[in-house]
């Protein structure tokens, strides 16, 4: 009997009330009647069945009850309804957002089978943590190690293609032949690379992605063995990969075997190759990484000189992302929960105040029979009802919002640019939206049931007072707590993105155009060919109105490219360690005045430094500050690539890396004295174009010019050099109008909290207001009085709120480019902001309180 009574709990209790006696005495009964364990068992099985039925078309009922009743006491007030729907919205709205890009980023499994098994490997060098490999420390990696299955080699390198219209520069991968099985990927059409593909001097084999395959050659299934030329070299189409696969960047559309030229193993330092692997199974991290520190000290033994300190360093494929790129994402992630927070404290604000006005339509439907748990079943229900519009609405507002957010999705993931709406966005949005409704609503609910009773017919006015209305504070202290916080993570960071911003790159980028003319090979082997295409393009465009400057260089700065390599004075032979490398880069004369980029001491590289003359080369400040300190470089030697070099010039520093990373001294090289093999990769190919005329304007007129030196040269990176500079901002930007966005919400959010409560306040206490005023007190000590209730607010939640704030700064001090956690001037701003928002909030109600009429007051009931 004791189990049946358990199993009526699955009833409600206002219909166990009702008939739980009497079920038990026929379920009594009917147990007396039941003889045999056969019969006993089937009335078990028969009672059970009932119950699970019925007691799910109980709730239904009660459940279609109370529906009805919220739509209709809704419907009689619209405007706490849609104002209550639309805060649930930006809530639900917000972290939907920031979930779907940080789980797509962070979260959610590689596009590939086992992809927990996949992982990156780097060579560890002084000053490097993740360098790529050189060809021959990538073929005694691959050999010597028994931790993985496959190891597999890739870089990536753009590639002119041309015979399919006109000729363009696209992004490519070299890979090596078990690169694609090591991934588990297969392509859509056709067949993956073999080990005869990557044989040097093998037939070039190619394969597309599938946006090139539609776009370039219409979706044709029959592409396969259809030669295209690359670089001027024909390659044959062997397959096409699906639609979903980004390796290892999204920008990359197409592959083509990675062939190692015979002298590729002889440099130990030249490091270039990338490297992907999959782990045995079985073999765990901590294995492979202790695995691959043995072989780098074995290696460090057999090569002393070349591998001096160097090691190994074992991540997984899916942590391969910059630390700031996974701090905008927690903060994203931070500012949309406070968000959440003040929309349910918000909520749950509402809620209770119009528990408070409902409270004698709930002391009567107690009084008529109505149980605490019915009562506290249909508010919850009301809440429901508001939140889960509310997550449509906010699912809505997500979907609208995540391609905004999609800058923030790193290109070092082999991922799409943006999350696509499935289920995981869905599902997140139904659990916010429960919770959401749960969070605002079940406390209202409890207070409601708990206090319908008697002596709600009883409260009257003095209903709102008291504990009630401490409660209904620490909401709104909540709010302006999350708010401060919000308002001064957000500042903090646009002090950090104006600081940023203020950094001087060492150039001036008004009224520069770029742009990139990248030169195949061997087409471009011969000097003389090369330096006719310069000398050709170059005169050209110095004649074109407006232009003031134009010069080549091997690659922008800020911009990936660019070689490291050790340098050294009096014939010291070094490794490649941060504290003696210098980027090199070649340029053409003139590039230094394109940039305005300051020569300090000596000349420009000329069209006399030829491969016939002594080698020489113009420095940056850096390199000399490293080298001789304070005295003259003029003149000095220094061993550079393999050749010893003469300073000829001293140019302002620039920071090649970017805005806020550390950059290596430069080095700069006359571009006829480039030397052929492995050099021809930093033979110039951007080109700067300096001109008082609108950029756009000289783009037709450029590309005319490089067309006539060679028609099958594509052109490619058409962009000024102020675009360039704010790219490396570009995140930070995204990220701050998003988190300024949230901060306004949270600010106006917790504006409207103040207001409400302080005007529900004074509409409950106009009795006391109304015998205040009837003794004599003034309209300012009214308005004093609620004021100072505002300012109490104010100050409880700048107080707590500084003192997280704070905390948040320290947490994400890496995006801080330097600025204190506890900027003043930022935390100044934000407590003016909250105090004037407080006072704004508070004045309405305030004055409205100086309005109350005595007379009227005490009649009112």
């Amino acid at each position: 009997m004791r189990f049946y009574e358990v199993l009526l709990h699955l009833y409600p209790a206002s219909f166990r009330g009702e008939y739980g006696a009497e079920m038990c005495a026929i379920f009594a009964q009917r147990r007396r009647d039941a003889s045999g364990v056969a019969a006993a068992l089937a009335l078990w099985v028969d009672v059970i069945w009932e119950i699970l039925f019925n007691s799910i078309a109980a709730h239904w009922d009660v459940l279609r009850q109370d529906v009805r009743y919220t739509a209709r006491a809704l419907a009689r007030t619209p405007g706490f309804a849609i104002t209550a729907i639309v805060v649930a919205a930006l809530g639900i709205g917000a972290n939907t957002a920031a979930f779907t890009v940080t789980d797509f980023v962070l979260i959610r499994p590689l596009p590939f089978p086992e992809p927990e098994r996949l992982v990156a490997l780097w060579e560890r060098l002084p000053g490097y943590t993740e360098m790529e490999l050189s060809p021959a420390t990538y073929r005694d990696w691959k050999s010597m190690n028994k931790s993985f299955d496959v190891m597999a080699g890739y870089t990536e390198l753009p590639v002119n293609l041309v015979g399919q219209g006109d000729p363009e520069r696209i992004d490519r991968a070299l890979v090596a032949a078990d690169l694609l099985p090591t991934l588990g990927a297969q392509p859509a059409i056709g067949r993956t690379f073999t080990a005869t593909d990557e044989r040097e001097g093998a037939p070039g084999t190619v394969l597309l992605s599938y946006g090139l395959w539609k776009a370039q050659f219409g979706g044709d299934p029959g592409v396969l063995g259809r030669k295209v030329l690359l670089d001027c070299a024909p390659s044959a189409v062997v397959g096409v990969m699906p639609r979903d696969f980004h390796f290892p960047s999204r920008e990359v559309e197409i592959w083509t075997p990675l062939q190692f030229a015979a002298g590729a193993f002889e440099d130990r330092n030249d490091n270039w190759v990338n490297c992907a692997a999959r782990l045995k199974s079985g073999v765990s991290m901590e294995q492979a990484r202790a695995e691959m520190s043995v072989i780098a000290a074995r290696l460090e033994r057999q090569y002393p000189k070349e591998n001096s300190k160097h090691g190994a360093t074992v991540n997984r494929l899916r942590d391969q992302l910059s630390n700031q790129s996974r701090l905008l994402l927690i903060a994203l992630c931070g500012a949309s929960a406070c968000v959440l927070l003040i929309a349910c404290a918000n909520l749950a604000n509402l809620l209770l105040a119009r528990g408070l006005v409902r409270q004698k339509e709930l002391a009567v439907r107690a009084a008529l029979g109505a149980g605490r748990e019915r009562l506290v079943r249909q508010m919850i229900t009301e809440s429901l009802v508001l939140a889960i519009p509310g997550g449509v609405l906010g699912v809505l507002l997500a979907v609208t919002a995540v391609p905004l957010l999609a800058r923030l999705v790193p290109n070092s993931l082999p991922i799409a640019q943006t999350p696509s709406v499935d289920w995981r966005m869905l599902v997140f949005a139904s659990a916010v939206t429960s919770l959401t409704g749960v969070a605002f609503g079940v406390f209202p609910a409890m207070r409601a049931g708990r206090n319908a009773d008697l002596s709600g017919l009883r409260e009257g006015s003095r209903a709102g007072g008291g504990r009630k209305e401490r409660v209904r504070s620490i909401l709104v202290i909540a709010e302006l707590v999350a708010s401060v916080v919000l308002l001064v993570s957000s500042g903090l960071l646009m002090r950090a993105l104006w600081k940023v911003q203020a950094t001087d790159p060492g150039f001036r980028t008004d009224g520069v155009l770029t742009l990139r003319t990248a030169l195949p090979m061997p087409r471009y082997e011969k000097a003389a060919v090369r330096e006719a295409f310069y000398t050709h393009v170059l005169s050209e465009i110095r004649q074109l109105p407006g232009v003031s400057r134009a010069a080549y260089i091997s690659f922008l700065p800020m911009t990936m490219g660019g070689g490291i390599f050790p340098a050294s004075v009096n014939g010291e032979i070094l490794s490649r360690a941060e504290t003696h490398t210098a980027s090199m880069r070649f340029v053409t004369p003139g590039f230094f005045s394109a940039l305005s980029i300051p020569l300090h001491l000596g000349r420009d590289v000329t069209e006399s430094d030829s491969i016939n003359t002594p080698f020489v080369a113009v420095v940056s400040q850096s390199f000399v500050r490293r080298y001789w300190g304070n005295e003259n470089p003029l003149g000095r030697h220094f061993q550079f690539v393999e050749r010893d070099r003469m300073v000829v010039g001293v140019v302002g520093d620039v920071r090649v890396r970017g805005l806020e990373r550390n950059s290596e001294p430069q080095v700069y090289l006359p571009y006829k004295q480039l030397q052929g093999g492995w050099a021809f990769f930093y033979s110039p190919k951007d080109l700067v174009v300096r001109s008082d005329a609108p950029p756009a304007t000289l783009v037709p007129s450029i590309r005319r010019i490089i067309q006539s030196a060679d028609r099958q040269q594509p052109i490619s990176d058409v962009r000024t050099m102020g675009d360039i500079v704010e790219t490396q901002t570009a995140s930070r930007s995204i990220q701050l109008r998003v988190l300024g966005a949230f901060a306004a919400m949270a600010l106006l959010l917790a504006g409207i909290g103040i207001h409400g409560l302080l005007s529900f306040t004074v509409s409950q206490r106009s009795q006391e207001i109304g015998v205040r005023i009837a003794l004599g007190a003034c309209s300012r000590d009214i308005l004093v009085m609620v004021l100072r209730q505002g300012a109490w607010l104010a100050a409880a939640g700048v107080a707590l709120g500084a003192v997280l704030a704070y905390a948040a700064g320290r947490a994400m001090e890496g995006l801080l480019a330097g600025v204190t956690p506890a900027d003043a001037p930022t935390f100044l701003t934000v407590i003016g902001l909250t105090l004037a928002m407080t006072l704004f909030g508070s004045l309405l109600p305030a004055l409205r309180a100086t309005r109350v009429d005595p007379i009227t007051a005490i009649r009112m009931e």
